[in-house]
């Protein structure tokens, strides 16, 4: 999946970060953000535009301020203007945000009322604004995908429960609230790939913090176990997948080989965990987790009992 396929509306960017609209005129909420790179045109306002994307957003610091106050009022209108009037091999910038609270000459709004280019504001220091504002904005246009499952946090880890319909996943994730982790998502799990190491879940809209238990309905666990219970989104760092037992197939007694699953280019931990009468899978899905993290931190359980029996051989056979 590409990431032009994903917008934000300006509307929605203005309202989370809390930004000044300097052009009020303009319908901000018909504008979309469709790349997540932020530009300072600096290059552009010493007069070089080859290269130049005017599809990000645009954003002036000290550094851009105070050059243009050096090149005079009539200098920077006519760069302002090549900045904003776009062409048609170049669209336009989504906006231009102006940071540290600078002053926006009444001449630059003219200008971006005549081309439908919002000017915001921000108090906030430029190099600061702009990590924050790309990082948001690569989650917000990250791609993603949909899958069946239910996604919980255990201890600080993403865990996916994975599974035919009817298997038990959310019974498991009543267990696991009732034992202190919190939900994120039941039946369908949103999965973004913010970054080339990290997938993030996080429920849709519309069944955020509710449950499908078969036999007694929709609850909702945010309603009936508190605000602790839930979480909006969390990184997925593993995958567990329910499956009916099956006598005639090997399952994995050590673990000394990863399998993994693959989701948006991304691989992660994935097992396999049979179903039979007697097998508490919450605390299997919480002692999955917990090993783990211990594997992220330098322990291998499987591992160090693989090393003990083999010293154990080489040691008899030199007897």
């Amino acid at each position: 999946m590409q990431r032009g396929e994903y917008n934000v509306s300006l509307k929605d960017l203005i309202e989370h970060f809390e930004l000044e609209n300097c052009t009020p005129e303009i319908a901000v909420e018909k504008i979309l953000v469709t790349q997540a790179d932020v530009n300072r045109p600096a290059l552009q306002l010493a007069g070089y535009f080859d290269y130049f994307d005017s599809s990000r957003i645009q954003m002036i610091g000290h550094v851009e301020h105070t050059y243009m106050q050096q090149k005079g009022i009539e200098y920077s209108m006519a760069m302002m203007e090549r900045i904003m009037a776009g062409s048609e091999d170049t669209p336009k910038p989504p906006c231009i945000i102006f940071c540290r609270e600078i002053w926006i000459e009444d001449k630059f709004i003219e200008l971006a009322v005549k081309y439908n280019v919002p000017l915001l504001r921000t108090d906030k220091e430029t190099s600061y604004f702009m990590a924050v504002l790309i990082r948001w904005l690569n989650a917000e246009l990250a791609p993603r995908i949909s899958v069946h499952g239910v996604l919980v946090d255990i201890y600080g880890e993403g865990v996916l429960i994975m599974g035919e319909s009817g298997i038990g996943k959310s019974e498991v994730a009543l267990e696991l609230i009732h034992r202190g982790h919190r939900l994120v998502s039941d039946d369908v799990v949103e999965i973004k790939r913010v970054s080339d190491a990290s997938l993030i879940g996080s429920a849709p809209d519309i069944t955020r913090h509710f449950i499908e238990l078969r036999g007694i309905g929709i609850i909702n666990a945010k309603a009936l176990f508190g605000v602790e219970s839930v979480k909006n989104e969390q990184e997925i760092n593993m995958v567990i997948k329910l499956e009916e037992f099956n006598k005639d197939q090997n399952y994995d007694r050590m673990g000394l080989d990863e399998q993994y699953i693959e989701f948006l280019g991304n691989k992660i931990v994935c097992h396999s965990v049979p179903i039979r009468p007697g097998r508490n899978l919450a605390v299997i899905c919480e002692s999955a987790a917990v090993n783990h993290r211990q594997k992220k931190m330098g322990y291998n359980a499987a591992l160090e009992l693989y090393n003990r029996v083999t010293s154990n051989l080489t040691g008899n056979k030199s007897e």
